[in-house]
């Protein structure tokens, strides 16, 4: 499948990148299908996953990543495991089912939106009276209604955001945070199109994000397609690009917001913010309701993921190697940038500045509940 012959829905708005969100993530008859972002920026393929551990599988291999998408595409692969699973057999049925969401939740630890997605299509089934036909049509309802409400909360996301920025904004961000990352507009990406739209002189700086590059790769990726001007760095330019007056401000996504506001992104994350208030440059953070983890006081609460070695040895995920192999590697996905250090979170409920706790909660208790 490739991005000319994927069949487009016309009343799809364009989430970026020329893609509309179908394009992104898609919940069909029988299959999962997923833009398979490993292969960007060179080409646009798709993997199509007709059995739930092809999406866990999907999700380890990074082809659908960021916080709002793995979400998605979780609860899509619990509405796959249940139109799969034995329906004359209703204990069968909803074993099969709790098999693949524990599989999908323990695919990606750190993002909040995996197990907070298939939480509620747990939920939403044990509360379920049945038949077997009905469950599997709610829990796919769910996973749809999730993806529109994703992109909902990326374009409140960006009305809300855009203001901070003034004439002439040169902002860096991190990682990738566009539509790939949400099947939307975009969380921190979202934001810098809204500031751009209203303001063509707001331009971008692109961090390059190793080890697996999805800045390089995705982010400029997304811009360039959007012909949003922006110049790409590697990570360890920011610190003299700040000093020089080139970044005006700095956004970025995340992958779990705690209680207190700490916040929980892609590693090189908590250099950024450091390197902000060394400059005084604002911090923001972007990120739905739907990464908010009340559950957890701080940062420190959260399991980073550690993930293989073989991504630091090698440039990019299949690029040629850069280390010797039998060289000792960590490499932590994520880090952990305490609130202090964050100037404002933008959710779909509005700007929040510290203190963090209050208005993250009444964020999340005004956000609208999904049911099927």
């Amino acid at each position: 499948m490739t991005g000319t012959t994927f069949m487009r829905e016309p009343e799809q708005p364009d989430v970026g990148g020329g893609l509309t969100p179908n394009e992104i993530l898609l919940l069909g008859d029988g299959e999962v299908v997923i833009l398979d972002q490993t292969q960007l920026p060179t080409e646009v393929t798709y993997r199509r996953c007709r059995e739930w551990s092809e999406v866990v599988t999907a999700i380890s291999d990074l082809a659908v990543r960021g916080a709002p998408a793995i979400g998605i595409a979780g609860a899509m692969g619990v509405a796959l495991a249940a139109q799969n699973a034995d329906h004359d057999d209703v204990d069968a049925y909803r074993s099969e089912v709790a098999r693949a969401a524990q599989a999908l939740v323990a695919s990606r630890p750190t993002a909040v939106n995996l197990p907070w997605a298939i939480g509620r299509q747990l939920a939403l089934l044990e509360e379920h009276p049945g038949p077997t036909e009905a469950m599997t049509a709610s829990l796919r309802i769910f996973a749809k209604r999730l993806h529109t409400a994703e992109v909902g909360r990326c374009r409140a996301m960006a009305a809300h955001g855009a203001p901070l920025f003034g004439h002439g904004a040169q902002i860096l961000t991190h990682c990738n945070t566009g539509a790939l990352a949400t099947g939307g507009v975009g969380t921190a990406l979202g934001v810098i199109r809204a500031a751009y739209a209203a303001d063509p002189t707001v331009s971008v700086i692109v961090d390059e994000t190793r080890p697996l590059l999805q800045g390089a790769r995705l982010t400029a990726w997304e811009l360039a397609r959007d012909e949003i001007p922006f110049v790409l760095v590697t990570d360890s330019m920011a610190a003299s690009l700040m000093a020089d007056g080139f970044v005006t401000h700095v956004i970025v996504g995340a992958d779990r917001i705690a209680a207190n506001g700490d916040v929980v992104n892609k590693i090189g994350t908590y250099g950024l913010a450091v390197l902000a208030r060394a400059h005084e440059i604002p911090f923001y953070v972007a990120a739905p309701t739907s990464t908010i983890d009340l559950a957890t006081p701080t940062g420190a609460d959260v399991i980073v993921e550690e993930r293989d070695p073989a991504e630091v040895h090698h440039i990019g995920l299949f690029g040629r190697p850069a280390a010797d192999p039998k060289s000792p590697v960590r490499n932590p996905a994520f880090d952990r940038t305490p609130h202090a250090f964050v100037s404002a979170i933008i959710t779909e409920q509005g700007v929040h500045r510290a203190p963090y706790g209050p208005g993250l909660r009444d964020a999340v208790d005004r956000s609208a509940p999904l049911t099927a």
